[in-house]
């Protein structure tokens, strides 16, 4: 089983920028997508960006144009760069396949977006 530990999160301003990274105990290169969630309290974890083995993306509309998915199979790390944050993304953030696989969902990492 391939584990993940998600970094990067923190106290952003509106508006600001986080790069978020998700590191693999294993090789993700056998893993055809994958992709970046976040959970707010209360909520259901909800996809935020997709990428495929090919560089295909996939973004919720909540996100698109200001997130950006991103994979490096040699260092075995996912990226999400986020940009003009808003308030509405806060929320613990996590990296799994996509499908997400339940046994390897890491701690996540907390992004909190306030004045």
């Amino acid at each position: 089983q391939v584990q993940f530990v998600e970094s990067g999160g923190g106290l952003v301003q509106p508006g600001g920028s986080l790069r978020l990274s998700c590191g693999a105990s294993g090789s993700i290169s056998g893993i055809y997508s994958m992709g970046w969630y976040r959970q707010t309290p209360g909520k259901q974890r909800d996809l935020v960006a997709r990428l495929n083995r090919v560089g295909v993306t996939s973004y919720a509309d909540f996100v698109r144009g200001r997130f950006t998915i991103s994979r490096d199979n040699v260092k075995k790390t996912v990226y999400l760069q986020m940009n003009d944050l808003k308030p509405e993304d806060t929320a613990v953030y996590y990296c799994n396949a996509a499908p997400p696989v339940v046994d390897n969902w890491g701690q996540g990492t907390q992004v909190t977006v306030s004045s």
